[in-house]
């Protein structure tokens, strides 16, 4: 008889003691809906709590990305680092607190050989409750998560993966458009009536653009309804993807990060995500230029004599063409901003 490592996991209250009553829910209070001008002005209300700062707010967080491209490594490992109270993508500090994740497409086998991977021998935080079957938001899924966030009123995140298990049926006579926003709605009332992070892990569509937000499979109503979008895209160059980020309390931002197979572990590289999409001739190119700006083809021969001279002035000129350095007077490089004005 194999032994189970992993206990079944339940969204519903299940007391310890058979005889012990479940524990009541917690009651909050509606949030206020109306305002005259100067009553909203003179309120004060509290900072967005975030999940992972400058990343990850409560509300609806929609993560999108193509198959296969990492999304669940990722939201495992931001799940492991909230629940902890560590590092979000090795770098980025967060607040401890509890943490639900739907991992609907996995098994408990599968979680705990990714877990075992990215925890590296670390302990596992007991903070983090993972739940491999739910029923869909109009089904009684929106109960169960509810139900799971009055017992643990610090919670901070919920991670749903994938959406497309929770969404349930379309509902009959309305618009596809309609019908994404009100799928969205479920985890958005969640979100807000208990104040927390809520991701929803997504798809992209198979045809790329150059707005990331129309990549998001299914209508813009998807998009819309969220409070964020956040797109993983493979990158070439140094990175193995690129996390744009977009949103009504996150200020649009591009991260470069690199996924550490050994680990399993999305790590978020320094610098602007650029430097890290292309190759490693440009980006020797740019460092130099940024830490010596005013410099002319020569001055990077000099310095970087594992490139020689015509790939450093084709390589310039191209990098100038695509606004990656700006050319000044006298042949000189600067990086992608204005040079000084010559008086």
């Amino acid at each position: 008889m194999s032994a189970n490592p992993i206990p079944p996991l339940h969204l519903y209250s299940v007391p310890t003691d058979p005889g012990a009553a479940p524990e009541a829910p917690v009651k909050r209070e509606r949030p206020r809906t109306a305002w005259t001008a100067d009553q909203l002005m003179a309120a004060h209300f509290p900072e967005p709590k975030w999940a992972v700062p400058g990343i990850l707010a409560e509300g609806v967080n929609l993560l999108a990305g193509p198959p296969k491209v990492g999304k669940s490594w990722l939201s495992l490992g931001i799940a492991l680092a909230v629940a902890a109270g560590g590092h979000a993508f090795d770098s980025v500090p967060v607040q401890g607190g509890p943490v639900l994740y739907l991992a609907l497409e996995d098994t408990p086998r599968r979680l705990q050989t990714r877990m075992g991977k990215i925890l590296g021998g670390q302990a596992a935080p007991a903070g983090l409750t993972l739940v491999t079957e739910c029923p869909p938001f109009p089904q009684g899924g929106s109960e169960a998560i509810a139900g799971w966030l009055d017992r643990n009123p610090d919670a901070r995140m919920v991670v749903i993966d994938v959406f497309a298990k929770m969404r349930g049926p379309a509902p009959q006579g309305v618009s596809q458009y309609d019908a994404d926003y009100v799928a969205v709605g479920y985890a958005k009332r969640i979100a807000d009536h208990y104040g927390i992070a809520v991701v929803l892990v997504h798809h992209v569509r198979k045809a790329g653009s150059d707005d990331f937000l129309t990549e998001v499979s299914g209508t813009n109503g998807i998009a819309g309804a969220a409070d964020a979008t956040l797109v993983l895209k493979r990158a070439r160059g140094q990175a193995d993807g690129i996390l744009h980020v977009t949103g009504r309390d996150v200020d649009e931002a591009e991260y470069a990060l690199k996924f550490q197979a050994a680990s399993g572990a999305w790590q978020m590289l320094d610098g602007p995500a650029s430097d890290h999409t292309i190759g490693d001739t440009r980006a020797a190119i740019l460092r130099y230029v940024r830490e010596n700006p005013g410099v002319r083809p020569r001055d990077i021969v000099a310095a970087l004599p594992d490139i020689d001279a015509d790939t450093v002035r084709r390589y310039c000129s191209r990098m100038a063409e695509a606004g990656q350095l700006t050319k000044g007077a006298g042949g000189r490089y600067y990086p992608d901003t204005s040079p000084p004005e010559v008086s």
